[in-house]
């Protein structure tokens, strides 16, 4: 026995630190940490427990036959993130460049199966190069079984992929299934097809991370959540916003302790917001004043920048918030924000994650490319994430909210447990200019002095229909809230709203506009 126990341990030992030392190098070379440097810096000290670490590909042919190496080039197992149990599988590129086969997917899939059963999230490092051709069509079965698990625990485990390496074509699809994306600067690309592919088809010639880098999908296609400069980064926010979510979707995120008052006011808010609704502020001020500590984790922060969605804390308890911002293109919604605040809305309430909307937006962007784009579609995807969250929603209303974009960014008349306003709140159907040049054109256009009398109806307009008690007199805005006390307000409701239990109509499920 003492003898097998110390072939065991050897053995097992070249397994952790791999075979291979010129691949480990060369890994080391490129910037990059071994497959489990990378699992240490995710879980907690000491409570990783791997599955099938002795797991070898039955392969033959090509020389495959020759080469059999232990893991089959990815680590699976399980540990803790601040206590809680997390599954995780990470590509070794030192082994077949990571790339899939039927045992390596087999693997995939076990841990991916165990994660659901478990009800914990699951974190996968890619660093992989797609399917391994001299497997065949076994190996493209292999990510029909992984994209087929991803779908089934979609809202039920939060899911988070970490593309520390190469991601290219089908395997890419992988994580667009997931809840978040997180990609790091310079190592990390996702591409359907390579440059190589690109300039054969097309002749464009451009290089891998200008097709797939962490920059291009964190700002123009909108694919990664997050983009950091190093892995140690990446991993570290990884952990961080596993600390904000729940198990999955039967529990609540985990509360946590605050020296931060309930209670606190916010006096620097009255400061913050200009009450000329044509002035631009940052609305992350706004978000940092009231959340706890003034911390929060922006998502998708470069993606659709007129929008801004984010995790958080009040009282020490996760919220999900959705906010205009008017710094960027005055807080309008267009394409890219409802599609980047939609997805945002439906993670929330599939996680049990309460939903703050702050809101001054002076409607849709118009335009002939948003018109033939499908703002219409695009809009209504906003609009049916939020018709259909169950979870506690209160909206506060900062500024403007004119038009469908009010309707849209959860008022009461789509389902808001509580809607709040500043006095300094604007809802119509438009702004004051544009509504009174429609209502009184002929008036206008009649008078002696047409300008004088435009501003006349403006003034009367703003007076009739637009003062910041209108709404809460006719019940559509619960209360006009000193900006000082929007935390204690926020927190208050939030406690009330715990409870909360709402039912949808029974049906297999909704379609939603695409």
């Amino acid at each position: 026995m003492y003898s097998s126990v110390e072939e065991l341990v050897a053995l097992k030992q070249v397994i952790a630190e791999g075979s291979d030392t010129a691949a480990t190098q060369r890994q080391r070379d490129k910037g990059k940490l071994t497959v489990r440097e990378r699992i240490d810096l995710l879980l907690d000290p000491d409570t990783f427990q791997e599955v099938e670490p002795l797991r070898r590909h039955r392969a033959t042919g090509f020389g495959l036959e020759r080469r059999k190496p232990h893991t089959d080039g990815v680590v699976t197992g399980w540990g803790t993130v601040d206590g809680r149990t997390v599954f995780v599988y990470a590509h070794d590129f030192r082994i077949f460049g990571g790339a899939l086969g039927e045992a390596h997917a087999e693997k995939i899939h076990k841990i991916m199966d165990m994660a659901i059963a478990a009800g914990a999230p699951l974190v996968s490092l890619n660093d992989g190069a797609g399917a391994r051709i001299q497997e065949g069509v076994t190996a493209l079965a292999g990510y029909g079984g992984i994209f087929t698990r991803n779908t089934k625990a979609s809202g039920v485990i939060p899911q988070i992929s970490v593309m520390l390496g190469p991601c290219a074509g089908g395997a890419a699809y992988s994580p667009a299934l997931t809840d978040f994306v997180f990609m790091v600067r310079d190592t990390s690309q996702m591409f359907i097809t390579g440059p190589d592919v690109v300039k054969a088809v097309t002749g464009e010639e451009i290089t891998q991370n200008g097709l797939g880098g962490a920059d291009v999908h964190a700002e123009t296609s909108g694919v990664a959540h997050f983009a950091y400069d190093d892995e140690e980064t990446c991993i570290a926010e990884v952990r961080y916003l596993i600390s904000l979510l729940p198990q999955n979707n039967r529990e609540a995120p985990p509360a946590v302790a605050t020296d931060d008052p309930d209670d606190r006011r916010c006096e620097e808010l009255l400061d913050l917001v200009p009450a000329d609704g044509n002035r631009p502020y940052d609305m992350r001020a706004v978000i940092e004043a009231v959340v706890d500590e003034g911390e929060y984790l922006e998502v998708h922060e470069r993606w659709a920048s007129n929008i801004i969605v984010a995790l958080a804390r009040l009282d020490g308890r996760t919220v999900g918030i959705v906010a205009n911002q008017p710094q960027s293109l005055a807080g309008v919604l267009d394409i890219h924000a409802s599609e980047k605040a939609a997805r945002f809305v439906q993670m929330c309430d599939a996680f049990n994650i309460p939903i703050v909307t702050l809101l001054d937006v002076p409607g849709f962007l118009p335009g002939v490319d948003q018109e033939h784009g499908g703002i219409i579609r695009h809009g209504a995807k906003l609009l049916y994430a939020y018709c259909n969250a169950t979870v506690p929603r209160i909206q506060l209303i900062l500024r403007k909210a004119y038009g469908g974009a009010y309707i849209v960014m959860d008022s009461r008349s789509v389902g808001a447990d509580l809607s709040f306003a500043w006095p300094t709140n604007e809802i119509a159907v438009m702004g004051a200019e544009g509504a009174a040049n429609v209502i009184f054109r002929r008036q206008i256009a009649g008078a002696d002095d047409p300008e004088a009398m435009r501003l006349q109806m403006v003034k009367e307009y703003k007076t009739e229909l637009m003062h910041p008690y209108y709404a809460a007199e006719r019940g559509l805005v619960d209360d006009v809230i000193d900006p000082a006390d929007t935390r204690r307000v926020l927190i208050r409701s939030l406690a009330m709203l715990r409870t909360k239990h709402a039912d949808l109509p029974s049906r297999k499920h909704g379609n939603p506009p695409q």
